[in-house]
């Protein structure tokens, strides 16, 4: 099973990066497949370490495939590394096996720390149309333009019958980054 999540790194500088991610879990074991070359990746490599924040705030999943990666961030527990201040929960990783690829390699991820900041309320489907368009965006030179405009007209459904003011918020993001690829000179 893939939870979409939310993980954040650091560079051996000091600078942070927030990135939306698919993880496997087994117990203790967080299963990061970052692409290559990403920041992430390349931040886990350096520090060995990561936080998978778990949140609703569908926003930042938007946000960070529209460029909007500026999100308040506070220093981990036990690694050296940061969360989202905002998270329901964290769970803070250290790298203990790296398999590399040329596209997506894997990186196996011991969890030494894990807390819980608030309760979760429930999704509902706004949010989870939300995530599905933010892998759209993240996937405009990948996919077909029908695939696309077919797959963002069926989410819009569920956005206009559930969304709250935040969903609504990020849903726009993502509908302007379409508008803005599609018409790009040369894009058809």
């Amino acid at each position: 099973m893939i939870h979409e999540t939310v993980v954040t790194t650091v560079s051996t500088s000091g600078d942070r990066h927030i990135a939306p991610m698919g993880i496997r879990r087994n117990e203790d074991i967080v299963l990061l497949q970052p692409f290559k070359p990403s920041r992430t990746y390349e931040n886990v490599l350096q520090t060995g370490c990561a936080v998978v924040n778990f949140t609703t705030d569908v926003r930042v999943f938007a946000g960070c495939v529209t460029g909007r990666r500026d999100w308040p961030c506070i220093p981990a527990e036990k690694l050296p590394c940061v969360r989202l201040e905002g998270t329901l929960g964290h769970a803070e990783l250290q790298l203990s096996e790296h398999i590399d690829d040329a596209v997506r390699p894997a990186m196996r991820m011991r969890v030494v720390h894990e807390r819980i900041h608030a309760g979760f309320a429930g999704f509902n489907r706004a949010q989870a149309a939300i995530i599905e368009g933010a892998v759209l965006v993240s996937r405009l030179n990948l996919l077909s333009r029908e695939k696309i405009e077919t797959e963002m007209a069926y989410l819009q459904i569920a956005v206009d019958k559930t969304a709250g003011p935040r969903e609504r918020e990020a849903w726009e993001w993502l509908r302007d980054a379409v508008k803005r690829h599609y018409d790009a000179p040369g894009t058809a």
